[in-house]
């Protein structure tokens, strides 16, 4: 179970692909504090400031910059390595981005993707991936039911849709290569689906929390493009300490394989306007929001995920609310503010809180 992440991942031997950006330093930081043997691989940290950099990271696992793209790079760092475990999260994961670099997004997203399994079928230590895609995968028909796993694969975006690309051909892999038929071997590989993931050290832009902090710092008003889309909002750890969890146990129960989606519940899918309203209210400084649309590109207006199956069959659950995540955001924004010396703990000690809730 989740709770046991601390304990169970000690002196296993790890891969992450994209470990440099948010979400990938907020797992490192999860195994090292479980004593894992970690390797990243990934491209330079995306952002400037960067969480991974803040975090002070580097030093404590090995970080090898390279790019998905480049299968021999990524497969004479497996075959140095020789993982137990693989989770892949390089992507280049940004809507509005996808749409300026469209090639490069399905390069990096779909071809990325089909390395990274390429290196686990010649790399016979592997024993579990997960790979991470989006709750964007399912083909949006702005419904107000949460989708399933079940549902059609069709981003609108090429971002959305290089990763529902990303998720089919993990399926053809997973039956070609690693059923234990065709010559194979039988390896565990699993897609979980995440909704929206807030926390602290996300510098991205076009992502609203970061838009929060920047402005909050810099005493601004807050530019809100489209209020009223709802969101599956979770903090980091939620679906961080769900890819670590189903990775150990699909390893030891085979019949876990599969696809999950992973979000909020019911009551934390809000729109983007009532995000704001509580960060604003969390911040304490007076600050407002701006409702005004640049007259971007097509986003989805409603996207909620039902996460029965994750519930059902792994008996996981969230552990905080999106009232939770924003106030530990906040927390760790105001940490950083005291001086970068301050992060580490403070991370640690959110990760500790998260894990024994």
């Amino acid at each position: 179970m989740v709770s046991d992440i601390l304990s169970l991942y000690k002196d296993r031997k790890v891969l992450i692909t994209g470990h440099t950006g948010f979400k990938g330093s907020w797992m490192c930081t999860v195994l090292i504090q479980a004593g894992a043997s970690v390797v990243g691989y990934a491209l330079e940290p995306p952002t400037d400031p960067s969480l991974f950099e803040i975090a002070g990271l580097a030093g404590e696992i090995r970080s090898e910059i390279g790019d998905v793209r480049d299968l021999d790079h990524l497969y004479k760092v497996f075959g140095e390595v020789r993982p137990e475990i693989v989770i892949h999260m390089a992507a280049q994961p940004l809507v509005r981005e996808s749409y300026a670099r469209p090639v490069e997004t399905y390069d990096i997203n779909v071809m990325g993707t089909v390395n990274v399994l390429e290196c686990v079928r010649r790399c016979d230590s592997v024993k579990s991936v997960v790979n991470v895609t989006t709750d964007k995968v399912y083909r949006n028909l702005e419904q107000d039911r949460g989708y399933v796993e079940t549902d059609e694969l069709d981003g609108y975006d090429p971002y959305s849709n290089s990763k529902s690309c990303s998720d089919i051909l993990t399926h053809s892999y997973r039956k070609s290569f690693f059923s234990g038929d065709n010559g194979g071997r039988k390896v565990a590989v699993s897609i979980v689906r995440a909704g929206n993931v807030i926390g602290g050290g996300d510098f991205a832009t076009d992502r609203i929390v970061p838009d929060c902090v920047r402005a909050a710092m810099a005493g601004e008003d807050i530019i809100v493009r489209n209020p009223s889309s709802i969101r599956p909002y979770q903090h980091v750890l939620e679906p961080v300490c769900a890819y670590l969890d189903l990775a150990l146990r699909q390893m030891e129960d085979p019949s876990l394989v599969g696809e999950y989606n992973i979000g909020p519940g019911e009551s934390d899918c809000i729109t983007t306007g009532e995000l704001v309203d509580k960060f604003v209210g969390l911040w304490g400084s007076g600050l407002k929001w701006i409702d005004r649309s640049d007259g971007g590109p097509h986003e989805a207006t409603f996207l909620k995920l039902d996460c029965t199956k994750a519930h059902t069959v792994l008996g996981w659950e969230p552990r905080w609310s999106v009232d939770d995540a924003l106030e530990k955001t906040v927390e760790w924004t105001k940490c950083w503010m005291a001086g970068e010396d301050k992060v580490r703990a403070c991370m640690e000690s959110q990760v500790r809180e998260y894990l024994t809730n």
